[in-house]
């Protein structure tokens, strides 16, 4: 050998030295690799595992990788991050495979699409990495498995990977994350890495390098598709139907690896035959650890039931979709709590060894996987997982229907629309429907997303419920409720025949329904998001509008409360041809009014009315505050409603001027340390000069708090018990009792501080205050998610106003699973709540309206909130 060629594999084996045994390297590293082929090492200067290779760096290495071997890879580019990074997948397959590769691609559909194969279809193994950005192992695994696959020579688990499957490889989900991640890390970093984990090297400054530009946890948003990065992907990933998609994490440092099968409870929609496979590809997996001595775990912690994950999303399309997990070292090395150390070149080698093994389990099985895929496919389509539609009317939220729609078809839903009156299954639909079949190859994702609940299996419920008797947590790794039809606010009705209609698209826009231009103005009925972002884009155009918190008549049409006017002669008629222009931007419904005469109901001139002027809005950002909280509710305002938001760190908040803004949002978390008293000062003097103060979730305690608290509500401890205080004032001792059962004695140790157990989360119903604005749209009330502990004591009258609370017990639960003293203690307990703090207004949210962007029914509590309570509190 030459010595370039051997340089060449010392370079490839230099990430793998410090725990890898000669075995496995010689098993499949060692080996002759083609000198042609360029190394990172080379590219970018550094040798995999040796440093944290930047996005940008990542980018550059693929694009001389694919340059240098052109026959048997492609680089393609299927989204740009919300920062102007592109994301891109790598295609690696055989030079025979790649010559024909769009007849591959186009019998792929022919099988996606539930039809026969006629020969070319190959079995498509998707990796993604780093869809967490501080998930750093991943992204430097991937390079490695891409110059493993393209450089092998004479390998023949790598030869039959090449010529029996195609390996699509996405090397960073989340290029926004990493780069912030790199960025801080690189900044620590001193003369050598240090495995302290108190390190700075180890400790992210706020936000982290986890989540995408605006904050999301971008594996919640594969049924949202609310962030560019996803949607991209879902896209690219219709495109090529892989048959096994891995999603590679990391977790604890202190742990060791992951790989399926996964850990209960699996959703219902998944089929025996995935199973199966699950299994197939785990043992195989499983060898490969073993070989090398590296210790694993399966079927704990991680599960399959929430489908808005990589794994359980690509799963209900019929794909083996999995979640990896590598213990992370968070940098360079990791000291972990067992004395041993943990490296950065662990983690990639780890990572590598999964997913060459995953290949190689697919490439050794191709058949096999390509037929259960197109069974599954097939079966779907010809009624398998049920029949008839889903049907959701345009009649109600109409703008957040039309939107769902779209969503649904961007996931390769067949979706159907039907314009003007028609009546379905025995309901009426004046304003026409969207339709979505059961027997379609998507069939199990419609299910899952569409159906009112999937219930959690009861064996599972069984052993929750006695894990939470014996004071165990549960087992519940994310939400139980997500019926999209729910959180969108809108209605949707199984009709058990078939249903007509003409395909929708998911890029088409939402049509505007524009009933006249009148001579007086128009009227802009406030009913959903489209209607609020309308409103909010007319105001930041200087557009006047006014806002009523009475309902009124005109004629036989009665407008709903929030509705606002949009008049001719405040505005003249440049702006109202700019509101024109914006309703059919947005897609909203406007109507003419000829007059201003009503027949019941307040006059444009009364006090009911209110005139809106564009918010000035700040968020609390940086420490103290979730980021997951603070993002969304910065996306929803921004991306959705159009209302900008400056982020104001929360620290800044002890000295700030908050003379310029109308609304401060407080997200969810924990911000009265990082405020200070100063900081909680400064909001009390903003809302008592007649500043608006939106809080979320637990932030709400810094508002509940004190002598004079701006809402006068306390949080509850767990029903049956009151908060704990000694026996007798000034004693260390207790009340001496005597304990003669098994029930006293869990009572004895149960801690009388205790809050309510943590729900994971669920859809529940919530009834309206119908006579306060913050209500308007909500007549009926709302469907909202409740997660996690938090249970407040309704307003008093002489206080505020509880504007939404929960439902009665026996109707609070509308999907999902809620432990049942929980849903006692909910019912009547307030969600949103108002009250008047000096010549300004405070406002809490119990739960977070704008939890992954995926509750746009909530949307008009937002705007309500922070365009609408600016004006009434003047």
């Amino acid at each position: 050998m030459t010595g370039r060629f051997l340089s060449r594999i010392a370079i490839v084996l230099a990430a793998f030295a410090f725990t890898a045994p000669p075995a496995m390297a010689q098993s499949y590293l060692d080996g002759d690799f083609d000198a042609s082929v360029p190394t990172l090492s080379e590219k970018v200067g550094h040798a995999p595992g040796t440093r944290i290779t930047s996005p940008s760096e990542s980018l550059t290495y693929l694009e001389a990788l694919v340059e240098a071997v052109p026959d048997r890879a492609r680089l393609v580019q299927y989204a740009t991050s919300w920062e102007g990074r592109p994301l891109v997948y790598v295609v690696i397959t055989a030079a025979e495979n790649m010559a024909r590769i769009n007849a591959i691609k186009a019998d792929l559909a022919n099988v996606a699409a539930g039809r026969a194969s006629n020969g070319d279809a190959l079995p498509v193994t998707w990796l993604a990495y780093g869809v967490h950005g501080n998930e750093v192992t991943s992204t430097d695994a991937a390079l490695m498995m891409a110059y493993h696959l393209l450089a092998s020579q004479g390998d023949a688990r790598v030869d039959q990977i090449m010529r029996e499957s195609i390996v699509i490889i996405d090397p960073s989900q989340n290029p926004d994350g990493r780069a912030r991640f790199v960025h801080n890390f690189r900044a620590a970093l001193g003369l050598t890495p240090f495995g302290d984990r108190q390190a700075a090297e180890h400790d992210e400054p706020w936000p982290s390098g986890r989540f995408n530009h605006y904050l999301f946890d971008l594996n919640r948003d594969w049924f949202t598709l609310s962030q560019p990065e996803t949607r991209g992907k879902i896209a690219a990933m219709l495109e090529w139907s892989p048959v096994v998609v891995k999603d590679i994490h990391e977790m604890s440092g202190d742990d060791s690896y992951f790989f399926s099968p996964a850990a209960d409870p699996l959703n219902p929609n998944l089929t025996p035959a995935q199973i199966r496979l699950y299994e197939l590809i785990g043992r195989n997996n499983a060898a490969w650890f073993d070989r090398m001595g590296e210790p694993y775990f399966t079927r704990e912690v991680f599960d399959l039931f929430y489908p808005g994950y990589g794994d359980t999303w690509n799963a209900h399309q019929g794909a083996i979709g999995s979640t990896y997990e590598q213990g992370s070292p968070r940098g360079l090395v990791w000291e972990r709590r067992d004395g041993t150390e943990l490296t950065y070149a662990d983690g990639v080698r780890n990572h590598f060894l999964a997913s060459l093994s995953t290949a190689e389990a697919v490439a050794s099985n191709a058949d096999r996987f390509m037929s259960d895929y197109a069974a599954y496919r097939a079966d779907n389509a010809n009624g398998a997982a049920g029949r008839g539609a889903y049907v959701i009317d345009l009649a109600e939220r109409r703008w957040n229907a039309e939107a769902l729609g779209r969503r649904l078809a961007a996931q390769g839903i067949n979706v159907l629309r039907r314009d003007g009156a028609a009546t379905v299954c025995g309901k009426s639909y004046p304003q026409g429907y969207l339709a979505v079949p059961r027997s379609q190859p998507a069939a199990r994702l419609v299910r899952s997303l569409l159906d009112a609940d999937t219930p959690l299996p009861r064996e599972f419920v069984i052993e929750q419920e006695r894990r939470r008797s014996d004071d165990l947590p549960h087992e519940l790794y994310d939400v139980t409720a997500w019926s999209v039809g729910m959180m969108a606010g809108t209605q949707v009705q199984l009709c058990g025949s078939a249903v007509g209609g003409d395909p929708l698209s998911a890029t088409s826009s939402i049509a505007p329904v524009a009933e006249g231009s009148g001579s007086f103005g128009v009227a802009v009925p406030w009913s959903d998001s489209g209607q609020a972002r309308l409103v909010a884009l007319a105001l930041r155009e200087g557009v006047v509008g006014r806002a009523t918190d009475e309902a009124f008549t005109m004629g036989s049409r009665t407008f709903p409360r929030g509705t606002v006017v949009f008049s001719n002669a405040a505005n003249g008629a440049d702006k109202m041809a700019r509101f024109a222009e914006l309703a059919q931007e947005v897609g909203a419904h406007t109507v003419a009014l000829e007059s201003s005469w009503v027949e019941d109901g307040p006059n444009f001139g009364s006090d009911a009315f209110v005139r809106l002027d564009p918010p000035k809005v700040a968020i609390a950002w940086d420490d103290g505050v979730s980021p997951l909280s603070a993002g969304a509710l910065r996306y929803v305002l921004e991306q959705r409603l159009g209302v900008p938001v400056t982020p104001i760190r929360t620290a800044q908040l002890r000295n700030a001027d908050l003379s310029d803004y109308d609304v401060l949002l407080i997200p969810d978390g924990s911000p009265a340390g990082a405020l200070g008293e100063s900081g909680v000062s400064t909001i009390r003097e903003f809302a008592g000069e007649g500043g608006v103060v939106v809080v979320i979730g637990d932030s709400l305690d810094i508002l509940a708090s004190g002598d004079s608290p701006m809402l006068a509500v306390k949080r509850e401890a767990a029903l049956g018990l009151e908060p704990g205080e000694d026996a007798d004032a000034g004693s260390s001792l207790a009340e001496a009792v005597e304990i003669t059962s098994e029930a006293e004695y869990r009572t004895a140790i149960r801690d009388e501080n205790a809050l309510p157990d943590t729900m994971p989360g669920a859809l529940v119903n919530t009834v309206a205050d119908r006579n306060h604005f913050l209500s308007a749209g909500y007549d009926g009330g709302a469907i909202v998610l409740a997660t996690g502990s938090r249970i407040y004591t309704p307003l008093d009258r002489a206080d505020g106003v509880n504007v939404l609370r929960f439902a009665a017990a026996d109707d609070l639960v509308a999907s999902g699973y809620v432990w049942e003293e929980n849903r006692r203690q909910m019912a009547f307990k307030p969600y949103q709540m108002a009250q008047p703090t000096g010549r300004g207004m405070a406002i809490g949210f119990a739960h977070d309206p704008a939890e992954r962007a995926y509750l746009d029914g909530l949307d008009l509590l937002l705007a309500n909130a922070v365009i609408v309570a600016p004006a009434r509190v003047r």
